[in-house]
């Protein structure tokens, strides 16, 4: 029955995917010249896709060689392997990466082939009717949202399935066996978020100084030689890079909840029934698979008029969303959760549910906070931005930092609460599952936050085929409306992304702490309980981690700078030897600023990424050597321990600075957008000069190591629960 309700929930999702897909497909494509930019974009964003997963084919399958090797051949095997046979465990640990990453790379796929087709569909729909755009553009995305999650819950409960029907181990221990699906994901969604952001923000920042602060032109304007570049960087960023990410998040908490779920079955055998431990193990898909039918109600609700707020109308969709998520959760729970010996515990685990449904609208209404213009923390930054670009920067690095506080605070109270709920939930040791399903609740409506994150840059593309097209001023005004929504979307669903994380890490850290246990061999006497810091070894690993944050974070924007200032010069050469481009008398040439930016974000991704999956591996296995060439003395830490303190700190210090780079940078974009309607002086106004100057600072820190560091948190997570038994 569990099978059927999942596999029954995705063919809905997959069918109303591609219902609405249909739907937008048959729209109007609008006139000749909306048609020649539209095919630019799409072709420039198709073939730095196509490249790029062509990079990070041969990367995942060097990985895959290299796990195979070291679970077949150097890890000796332990009693308590989930199989016994080492060549079988690492056949199925590289099946289950490379299928996870397969289906993580198809998802970013997904949401960039829709994107690029919507584009100008919706700038066709502003023609005649702003509620046209805008349901063009939100059911666009929604085709990206709902297969992306279907694909995940698909690929997670299609592998178990497989598993479970080839009896190769027991039940409980099958969540481990396929551990390597989460890690395999989390592997692209890095490579696809960091190669995406490093184009879209070395595209952006060179025609923005340019074009803007040197030249004069409008944003989009046809006669800036990057604006293309600039335009196909939203799709591979915003949409390829976010579809990943979400797609990983969904793949790597579903594996870490089933792992928790298994240890409360295991925990409370004689609460349940025998019976009931497949429904207890899938109880995580079963509640994602009741969200995707409450993200489909949530986007068919969405309507506006000609003069209402676009946003107003997104949230109500939003609402709904979070509403109907919270009744499946509760059918779930009751379901499968039911217990004579505990009556009420299915109502902690939906009380749990519910904390991590609210603590999504908290981070949801804490981003707008931060990073709209009509409150304090915008303002500040554009009042700052009238005594020039220094006061403007430091105002901004103030913000960013500021928004770290009341996030943090969100977080303990969703992590205390959920876990004391689970503790006192009737069942034995079920604090880490209490955490485990508030993780879920928040992911509920993931398939409505990746319908309103791919919105904007399907927005942002239209309003640029409407100016590069020259459309009337009224259709413009359209397009400018659904993209200042689109940019609220975009910075909100990063505040999402980076609560998920942070709820999803301690999940996935508690998941690496029980497979732990599960691989502990007696040898080694008493089992791992905790992470002690105290011990030398532990403490360094967690310096390692913290330091890998930060260097991480310096190389993507080290990597934006780079490619950008190649394309500045590009542009300015182009203006310098072709002045017919400024009279409107010749076209410029955007093919060539679109390949430097393909080249240069492709070979600037790789060693971030490398730096990042390698330095867990290796300090887990050196430290492991250390530990027993000391004599496994009770003084020493094992690797899966240091290990384990590099998680933790690593884990911390990626949340903190996410917040502050994803925050900070909104900030400083909105707040150029504020001055733009009008504010100190308008446009072209010394002020604007200077908000343009910190939109700039702020565009690596929002969209290429902000939004990385989602995926660097659960990276860390997932390859240490692969690897994990290399480190004991």
């Amino acid at each position: 029955m569990e099978y059927a309700v999942i596999f029954g929930l995705i063919i809905v999702a997959l069918g109303f995917a591609a219902f609405l897909a249909r739907n937008v497909l048959a729209l109007e494509t609008g006139t000749e010249a909306m048609r020649k930019i539209s095919d630019a974009i799409k072709e420039g964003a198709e073939a730095f896709l196509r490249r790029q997963n062509t990079t990070i084919a041969y990367l995942a399958v060097a990985l895959a060689a290299l796990i195979f090797i070291l679970y077949a051949f150097v890890r000796t095997p332990g009693i308590n392997d989930p199989v016994k046979d080492p060549r079988t465990l690492a056949l199925v640990t590289v099946i289950s990466f490379l299928l996870g990453a397969a289906c993580s790379v198809a998802s970013g796929y997904i949401g960039m082939w829709i994107s690029i087709r919507t584009n100008i569909r919706t700038a066709s729909a502003a023609l005649t009717s702003l509620n046209g755009a805008l349901q063009a553009a939100l059911r666009g995305g929604a085709v990206a949202g709902l297969l992306v999650v279907a694909l995940s819950l698909l690929g997670v409960a299609g592998l178990f399935a497989i598993v479970s029907l080839l009896k190769i181990t027991e039940m409980s221990k099958i969540p481990l066996l396929i551990a390597g699906y989460g890690f395999g994901a989390s592997f692209v969604a890095l490579f696809a978020q960091l190669g995406g952001g490093i184009y879209t923000k070395a595209a952006d920042v060179g025609a923005d100084l340019v074009g803007k602060v040197e030249a004069g032109i409008p944003e989009d304007d046809p006669r800036n030689p990057a604006v293309i570049a600039d335009l196909v960087g939203d799709n591979v960023g915003d949409c390829a890079g976010r579809g990943a990410d979400l797609f990983e998040s969904m793949a790597a908490e579903n594996i870490g909840a089933l792992i928790l779920a298994s240890s409360l079955f295991a925990a409370n055998a004689t609460a349940f029934e025998k019976s009931q431990q497949l429904g207890v193990l899938l109880y995580p898909l079963v509640v994602g698979a009741f969200g995707l039918l409450a993200s489909i109600v949530g986007v068919m609700v969405v309507r506006t008029d000609e003069k209402s707020d676009p946003m107003k109308a997104l949230n109500r969709g939003f609402y709904v969303t979070c509403l109907l998520a919270t009744a499946g959760f509760f059918v779930a729970s009751k379901w499968l959760l039911a217990s004579t010996a505990a009556p009420n515990a299915y109502l902690s685990f939906f009380a749990c549910g519910v904390v991590g449904i609210l603590t999504s609208l908290a981070f949801v209404f804490i981003t707008q906070y931060y990073t709209e213009y009509r409150y304090r923390p915008v303002r500040s930054i554009a009042d700052a931005s009238q005594t020039g670009p220094a006061t403007n920067v430091i105002m901004g690095i103030a913000v960013g930092l500021e928004s770290t506080a009341i996030p943090v605070v969100v977080i303990a109270i969703a992590v205390l609460t959920s876990y004391y709920l689970g503790m006192n939930s009737g069942f034995a040791k079920a604090g880490l599952f209490g955490t485990a399903a508030a993780t879920m609740g928040m992911l509920g409506t993931a398939g409505y936050i990746l319908a309103m994150d791919t919105f904007g840059p399907i927005t942002d593309n239209a309003g640029g085929i409407v100016e590069m097209s020259e459309q009337p001023d009224d259709v413009r005004e359209k397009t400018d409306r659904l993209d200042a929504v689109g940019n609220t979307t975009k910075a909100l669903t990063k505040g999402y992304a980076v609560g998920s994380a942070a709820l999803a890490a301690f999940l996935l850290f508690s998941a690496y702490m029980d497979e732990v246990r599960s691989y502990w061999p007696f040898t080694y006497g008493p089992t791992l309980e905790r992470i002690d810091l105290a011990k030398p070894e532990v403490f360094i690993g967690g310096m390692v981690g913290a330091m890998l944050v930060m260097l991480f974070a310096s190389l993507a924007i080290k990597a934006v700078g780079a490619v950008a200032q190649d394309v500045i010069t590009e542009v300015r050469r182009q203006f310098r030897s072709n002045p017919g481009i400024m009279k409107g008398t010749s076209k410029p040439d955007y093919g060539h600023c679109v390949d430097i930016v393909t080249r240069g974000a492709l070979k600037q991704m790789v060693l971030p990424g490398a730096l990042v999956v390698l330095t867990p591996i290796i300090v887990g296995i050196v430290f492991r050597q250390v530990y027993l060439s000391q004599g496994m003395t009770a003084n020493s830490a094992t690797g899966a321990e240091v290990v384990g303190g590099l998680l933790l700190i690593g884990t911390i210090v990626g949340i903190l600075m996410a917040l502050f780079l994803n925050n900070g940078g909104g900030a400083w974009d909105n707040a150029k957008k504020y001055i733009e309607t009008g504010a100190h002086g308008g446009k072209r106004s010394d002020a604007h000069k200077a908000a343009v100057v910190g939109d700039t600072v702020g565009d690596p820190f929002k969209d290429t190591a902000g939004p990385s560091l989602h995926v660097l948190i659960k990276l860390l997570a997932t390859i240490t629960l692969v690897m994990a038994p290399l480190f004991i």
